[in-house]
């Protein structure tokens, strides 16, 4: 092993890496043997480079071979030895290059340097010398003259210099010795004929040939050279038949053998050498069968279908190589195949059929045709699926669709009949037509309502025009039958018509109200809708709709005691020694609502002592609390309030002033006033007397209607519940519509009888099985009738017989004359010729005239080809009933085709030796026509050497006298084929016969040397060079064909050569990088394999074909983000295969990114930084590198090399906003939240995960984290506690967001929260003082002007805003007229002027309240007296007009309402005992009734118009309720004669037919049908 060192290196250290990166000059060079074992050790890298041991692995050392990444040898980094880690193969890397080299370059990182290094691949022998092929084959004729050389490919050694192939050696034999030649680039040798042959000594030569490379060890290669000895051509090729037969099944795959067909020939090699041809044959049989041409196996290229033909005769020509022949006949029988599926044709169809047709009526003829032969050819028909239609079969193929069942269209209104027709082959083969039905709708379904009833409701006061409810009705018919039109049946509600209350969408079916309802006028009421459809004659159905109104709160409460416009003032005393509970009075009210809007409750909103009374919530009694004492006010007044419960609720306010004291006289202000102790008493006991009576009487009355509404509900009940009811009459003639004609399930019927039944009447009707319409008498034709209906005559057919070719409208004859059939009838009876096997109708009718006519040209030879007779089998259909005839028509050939041969020209090759006699087989030619008209004789033009022998369907050429080439090159002769037609018709061809010479002369070519430059990639198929031999022979023997010699498989697949005229073209992409010569070595070889070599020497001319590639080798990722411009992230390599300028490559980036390119050594650039990183801004860089080279056209290629930037937190938090502000109302609660503060930090992770909380601080002297907290991690705020407006109205928090990085960064933001104040405070009226005693404080003078000031009511409230905006009212007063108050003052003041007709006392009730959403309010009594001074105001008490005419009028009042309450209330228990006298005598006479019932029948019944019956009996039971089980009667006639039954005269009237057989003893005895 030996190491140089090229170029200027004299420094070492660090001087000599310096110089070494900067300038890149100095290489290091190694030599080594091929084929080194791994591991071994080629030199020392560091010490050669004077390298630091230590730093080789931190600087990752590491070698790369230019252009490849297959790595052969590598570096140890402990030692820095240069060693060997792959198989180093000279000729794998440089193939046949006298020198190799293999470039690498040593690169080293910190920073970058890169080293040259040459290694020297030294060869060893470790290739032996390889020939082409294993055996090399040569025909040689026994007749080749002495000294003829044939060359022989050159052995291939992929070693180089001595170790290739230096000689040859040739195996000792008596014919043949060696000559080596040697060229510029190659030895080889040439075969050297010593010897002439002898075929009859020894037909096959075996020499072995040796080739000996120069190396040590020597090595060698042999190969065999087979020498074939050709005789001449003297025998001809003889089969083994005459005539040979065979079967093929039709539809047999592709390549199916047929038979084999064989001839032998006596003679050897090419004269021996049989090829087959068809001879003669029709154009339909040259696309069904091929000839092998070397092995006489006939097969199957074609689809042979043995409905087109059943038989083929084919002729087969077999030839030795210089063309002598003779003719064999095949004759082919094809065997017939199910392999047609039968045709389901519709001859005719009635679309659509109305849905009332009757069954077996026949709506379709459908014929089934198969097109192939016996048992094949027989079809079943059938329907598949469950529909009520059948085949019923016909004449021959034919069979009629008939209807088997009623149709309804409502439950299927199309059907999709799949008809399946099965042929009896073996397998059987079937096909399927579907026939696609439409059912004709009939209005045969009345609209039918989705409810039994409806019920709707609607609140009182309701919008004039609102929806009330919607009804819907479905009719199943289709279009107008089913169109669905809404109605109002004619009514009347509470005396109006029905109309002016509802109306009812026509379309929609939606029931509108018209006008408003009160419920307090009438409650409920009932309508009736219509459905009706558009039929004709329409059919409609009615619905019952229940409209039910319920009460709305829009009554106040009436106070019926004590009147609100009486005087009360001191209407009541109370006792001194009154104790606690002790009843002082009542308040009395109605409501004209109902139910909860009705309940009242009794309230005291203001008393003069709170404490002193209480009031009953629900009774309206007031009484004392405690025991009245001494201490306690004589005047105490109260205010009552009177509420409903309605939503919302309306009241109502009363006064009541009590004084306590046991007589009038203790009153100071009234002791001269006296009451009537007597009728005071009297008037209180009327007052309850009346209550009493009037309770107990509304007591009565509610108990009756409750139990007449209980008595109602309970039957009810019954009827909603699971058993059907009867609820509607429906017409008599239904029936079961399920589709079956049965019910699926017995149905037993309940019927119950309420409390109120005996005014109603039962009727039980007989059966309907007495009078039923019979099933056949609805049946027109019954199967047996329509098939009667057709001809049966499947044997009877018309023949007639006419000549082909006749013109159209030619009359065959008159087959209506022939048939017997009626003129007339033809047309109406869709008279129609239909064919059998095809859709081309040849023949038609003339339906005026019955003539049968030619329709289309008839070509018997189209039809029939070869057949001797040609029938055409045709159907005459006719309808109306279904008749079909035959017609059979012999079709009779005449003289319309002449003889004609395949070839316009024949040509035949024959050696001027050929022997006299010798035949050549001539095709015969082919006559479509048959019998006499076909082809008859043949005549030869008169020559000198043919004779022509004709001898039944061979026609042979035979040679009279010897050919003589010098003298006659080419012979044409004329051969006429002749029929037997009249006129006679003929038809020629001309026979070129070429004689053909000896083999003596062997190709030359034009060159010795071919040369050509060819550029990579050009396109396959271009023209590379062409090479030409030529060869003094002529025809075979001159015929030159092209090959390559001794080519690799390399040159092969990328060029070809044309066999004929030696173009050799591109077959493959040629690469120069691969290989930038081919040398060719190009055979030329004659008919008879004389042959003769060239060599071509193709050059590679370079094209830019190689864009650069960029190699990633080294990259630091991810880089941070605070790395400074200029700093190396990446190493980047580039490579371009071309060479020349195309491998000058320029390299750049193409973004508006921070880095660079710096060129570094050779092909090396450093990737750096070239501002500040902001992972922030940009955290991933995908930086496109671009490679482009200077080629014509420049190639480029791109890397994109991703970078990463990793984060430093460098961002604190920043808050979205500046600042926050927080609304939120007082009295909140606690948890809620106030707000959301939102931080965002561009860092990543940690550095950007961002945690809120609240800085330390006071808010109302309270720490901030008492009154709110901050979701670390979203930032929602939420309030810890309730807030007040009226104790604090805003405060500051700041919110801080610190990050997670290290160290944290943070910020923070002032969020301002704002309370809003709800209106939670009621007014607070100062003045007047509302626990005071307000009695007389204030006195109007009677002089009192307009508008003179009384008083003022002064309030506050708490809260602010609207909320605090207060507005008084006058609510109540004495005299509403005379005062007024001022709605934002309070200010009382008179409305008039005060006269002396105005009250002394005026009382007024002022309420307060305030602007708030909902408003509160307080309320104040003001007691006004009208008088100039106090003593004036008890002369008013002494004059209290408490007289005696008043208590009298009062007295009188009351006794006459308690006489007209107690008159009513015994007036109307007699009338009740009197109707329920009434009603049980009524019921004795309750089953001695005849009135009619009403039936009901089970839901799934329709009209059967008289054509259907119910094929079982039905009982119905008949219960009646209340007390029904304490007798037990029964009819006990059988549960037959009690079924309902269809009217026959389907008028729909219903009679009684059943006769009770006993009468019930007793009135509530129940009724049982058995």
């Amino acid at each position: 092993m030996m190491i140089h060192e090229r170029g200027d290196i004299k420094w070492h250290g660090i001087m000599f890496f310096f110089v070494l990166v900067q300038y890149g000059h100095g290489e290091l060079t190694y030599s080594v043997q091929e084929e080194l074992k791994q591991g071994s050790v080629i030199g020392n890298i560091a010490q050669d480079l004077g390298l630091d041991l230590g730093r080789l692995s931190p600087r990752k050392v590491r070698v790369k071979m230019e252009g490849s990444e297959k790595e052969v040898i590598g570096i140890n980094l402990r030692n820095g030895d240069l060693f060997v880690t792959g198989r180093i193969d000279r000729e794998e890397h440089c193939g046949e290059n006298p020198t190799c080299i293999l470039k690498y370059d040593l690169l080293m990182e910190n920073p970058l340097e890169l080293h040259r290094l040459s290694l020297q691949v030294q060869d060893i022998n470790d290739n032996e010398p390889i020939f082409p092929k294993d055996i090399i084959k040569l025909e040689i004729r026994e007749s080749t003259d002495k000294g003829a050389r044939y060359r022989i490919n050159a052995a291939h050694d992929a070693d180089i210099g001595q170790n290739t192939v230096q000689s040859y050696i040739l195996q000792q034999n008596p014919n043949f010795v060696l000559n080596i030649q040697t060229s510029p680039e190659r030895k080889y040798g040439e075969l050297v004929l010593d010897k002439e042959l002898d075929r009859e000594d020894q037909e096959e030569l075996r020499i072995i040939l040796t080739a000996v490379d120069g190396g040590s060890p020597q090595r060698s290669g042999t190969v065999v050279i087979h020498v074939t000895v050709l005789d001449a051509n003297d025998n001809v090729p003889v089969f083994t038949q005459a005539v040979y037969t065979a079967r093929l099944p039709e539809n047999s795959p592709l390549k199916t053998p047929v038979l084999t067909v064989s001839a032998a020939d006596a003679d050897d090699g090419i004269n021996g050498e049989v090829t087959y041809e068809f001879s003669r044959l029709s154009d339909k049989s040259q696309t069904l069968f091929s000839l092998d041409l070397k092995t006489g196996e006939i097969i199957v290229t074609g689809d042979v279908d043995y409905e087109e033909r059943s038989k083929y005769e084919v002729f087969i020509e077999a030839k030795d190589g210089y063309g002598l022949s003779s003719e064999a006949k095949v004759i082919i029988d094809i065997i017939d195949e199910n392999d047609n599926s039968p045709v389901i044709d519709i001859t005719s169809l009635s679309n659509p059929i109305p849905e009332n047709v009757s069954p077996v009526t026949e709506v379709g003829i459908i014929n089934v045709q198969d097109k192939d032969s016996e048992n094949n050819r027989r079809v079943r028909c059938f329907i598949q699926q469950n529909v009520p239609f059948n085949l019923v079969p016909s004449i021959k193929n034919y069979y009629s669709l008939v209807t088997t069942g009623q149709l309804d269209r409502e439950l299927m209104s199309d059907y999709n009949i799949t008809i399946i027709a099965t042929d009896e082959g073996s397998p059987p083969l079937s096909s399927s037509k579907t026939v696609q039905l439409s059912v004709a709708d009939v209005n045969d379904n009345p609209p039918v309502f989705e409810e039994q009833s409806y019920s709707a409701y609607v609140s009182e006061n309701n919008k004039p025009g609102s929806t009330l409810c919607s009804v819907s009705a479905r009719d199943p018919d289709w279009r107008q039958n089913g169109t669905v039109i809404y109605s109002l049946l004619p009514g009347e509600v509470n005396g109006a018509s029905v109309s002016s209350y509802l109306s009812v969408n026509g379309d929609t079916g939606v029931i509108h109200v018209v006008r408003s309802f009160d419920y307090e006028q009438f409650r409920s009421f009932k309508i009736h809708v219509l459905a009706r459809d558009n039929g004709s004659p329409p059919l409609s159905s009615n619905v019952t709709v229940s409209v039910f109104i319920s009460d709305v709160n829009d009554n106040s409460p009436q106070i019926l005691y004590p009147a609100p416009e009486g005087s009360s003032f001191m209407t009541e005393l109370v006792p001194k020694a009154a104790q606690r509970g002790s009843l002082v009075s009542k308040v009395i009210a109605v409501d004209a609502d109902s139910g909860q809007n009705a309940w009242l409750s009794y309230h005291i909103v203001k008393a003069t002592d709170p404490g002193l009374f209480t009031i009953g919530l629900h009774s309206g009694e007031i009484r004392t609390q405690r025991d009245i004492s001494e201490s306690d006010s004589m005047k105490q007044n109260l205010i009552v309030a009177v509420k409903d419960n309605g939503q919302p609720s309306l009241s109502a306010t009363c006064a009541i002033y009590l004084l306590i004291s046991d007589n009038l006289a203790e009153v100071p202000e009234l002791k001269d006033i006296s009451y009537d102790d007597k009728n005071s008493k009297l008037t209180s006991y009327l007052i309850i007397a009346l209550v009493s009576v009037s309770t107990f009487f509304l007591t009565f009355i509610i108990i009756i209607l409750g139990v007449r509404f209980c008595c109602r509900a309970k039957p009810r009940l019954l009827f909603d519940g699971a058993v059907a009811i009867p609820g509607a009459y429906l017409p008599p003639n239904y029936s079961d519509v399920d589709g079956t004609g049965t019910l699926r399930s017995t149905y037993n019927y309940d019927a119950y009888l309420t409390t109120g039944s005996r005014t109603s009447d039962f009727k039980f009707m007989s059966s309907y099985n007495d009078n039923t319409l019979p099933a056949d008498q609805t049946l027109k034709k019954s199967p047996t009738d329509f098939l009667q209906s057709f001809t049966n005559d499947d044997e009877s057919s018309q023949s007639y017989s006419f000549p082909e070719e006749m013109k159209r409208g030619s009359v065959i004859g008159n087959i209506a004359k022939d048939l017997r059939l009626e003129i007339g009838a033809l047309s109406t009876r869709r008279a129609r010729i239909e064919t059998e096997e095809s859709d081309k109708r040849f023949c038609d009718i003339n339906v005026r005239n019955g003539e049968l006519i030619v329709a289309e040209r008839i070509d018997r030879e189209g039809l029939c080809g070869k057949k001797v007779s040609c029938i055409l089998r045709q159907e005459l259909v006719l309808e109306d009933p279904l008749e079909l005839h035959r017609i059979i028509l012999h079709i009779q050939d005449i003289n319309d085709n002449s003889p004609v041969f395949k070839d316009v020209n024949i040509g035949l090759e024959i050696r001027e030796s050929a022997d006299r006699g010798a035949r050549f087989v001539i095709e015969e030619a082919n006559d479509a026509d048959v019998g006499q008209n076909s082809v008859q004789q043949y005549s030869l033009e008169k020559n000198e050497n043919f004779v022509l022998a004709a001898t039944g369907n061979t026609v042979e050429l035979v040679l009279d006298k010897e050919l003589d080439r010098e003298k006659q090159k080419e012979i044409n002769l004329l051969l006429t084929a002749l029929d037997g037609g009249s006129p006679q018709r003929s038809g020629t061809v001309v026979i070129h016969v070429t004689v053909l010479d000896a083999n003596d002369n062997s190709p030359v070519f034009s060159k010795a040397v071919y040369k050509a430059s060819l550029p990579e990639n050009s396109p396959v198929g271009t023209v590379v060079v062409t090479v030409s031999a030529t060869d003094a022979d002529e025809g075979v023997n001159g015929d030159v064909t092209y090959d390559f010699g001794n080519v690799n498989g390399d040159v092969r697949k990328k060029f070809t050569i044309d066999h004929k005229v030696g173009e050799i073209r591109v077959t493959a992409a040629v690469d120069y990088e691969a290989t930038t010569s081919y040398e060719i070595r190009v055979k030329a070889k004659d008919g008879l394999g004389l042959s003769s070599y060239t060599d071509v020497i193709i050059s590679i001319t370079d094209v830019n074909d190689n864009a650069p590639v960029v190699s990633l080798k080294s990259l630091t990722s991810p880089i941070p983000e605070d790395i400074p411009a200029g700093t190396e992230v990446g190493i980047i390599n580039i490579q371009d295969r071309d060479s020349g300028n195309n491998r000058q490559v320029r390299c750049s980036i193409q973004q508006n990114v921070p880095f660079k390119l710096v060129p570094s050594i050779k092909n090396y650039y450093s990737l750096v930084t070239t501002g500040q990183l902001d992972r922030e801004q940009v955290s991933d860089y995908n930086i496109t590198i671009i490679a482009t080279d200077e080629g014509s056209p420049p190639l480029s290629s791109s890397k994109t090399v991703q970078l990463s930037v990793a984060d430093i937190n460098d961002n604190p938090p920043v808050f979205e906003e500046q600042s926050y502000s927080a609304y939120v109302s007082e009295n909140n609660k606690p948890g809620s939240t106030l707000c959301s503060v939102t931080a965002q930090d561009p860092d990543w992770r940690q550095n950007g995960t961002v945690i809120y909380s609240l800085l330390p601080g006071e808010v109302n002297g309270a720490s901030v984290s008492s009154y709110l907290s901050v979701n670390g991690d979203t930032g929602v705020i939420h309030a810890v506690r309730s807030f007040d407006y009226e104790q604090f109205r805003s405060f500051k928090v700041h919110v801080m967001a610190r990050d997670n990085g290290s160290p944290p960064l943070s910020s923070n933001v002032t969020v301002s929260v704002f309370i809003s104040d709800v209106n939670d405070n009621s007014p607070q009226i100062l003045y007047p003082a509302p626990e005071g005693n307000s009695f007389m404080t204030e006195l109007v003078p009677k002089s009192a002007q307009r508008g003179s000031l009384v008083s003022k009511v002064i309030a506050v409230d708490a809260d602010s805003g609207q909320n605090a905006w207060l507005s008084y009212k006058l609510q109540k007063a004495t005299d509403r007229a005379l005062f007024e108050v001022g709605l934002q003052n309070g200010e009382i003041r008179t409305i008039r002027q005060v006269t002396d007709k105005d009250a002394v006392k005026q009382r007024l009730t002022v309420i307060v309240e305030d602007n708030g959403q909902p408003s509160r309010s307080a309320t104040v009594i003001v007691n006004v007296a009208v008088a100039d001074s106090f003593p004036e105001v008890m002369s008013e008490f002494i004059d209290f007009p408490h007289d005696k005419e008043y208590n009298d009028n009062l007295t009188f009042y009351l006794v006459l309402a308690l006489a007209v309450v107690s008159f009513l209330f015994i007036t109307c228990l007699v009338v009740i005992i009197s109707v329920k006298i009434y009603r049980w005598r009524q019921s004795r006479i309750l089953y001695h009734s005849n009135l009619p019932v009403i039936p009901y029948y089970p839901p799934r019944y329709s009209d059967t118009l008289g054509t259907g019956t119910l094929p079982h009996v039905y009982n119905y039971e008949v219960c009646r309720t209340t007390n029904s089980r304490k007798s037990d009667s029964k009819f006990t006639r059988a549960g037959s004669q009690n079924v309902l039954i269809m009217d026959p005269s389907s008028t729909g009237t219903m009679q009684r037919m059943q006769s009770e057989k006993s009468i019930l003893d007793e009135p509530d005895s129940p009724l049982e049908v058995s």
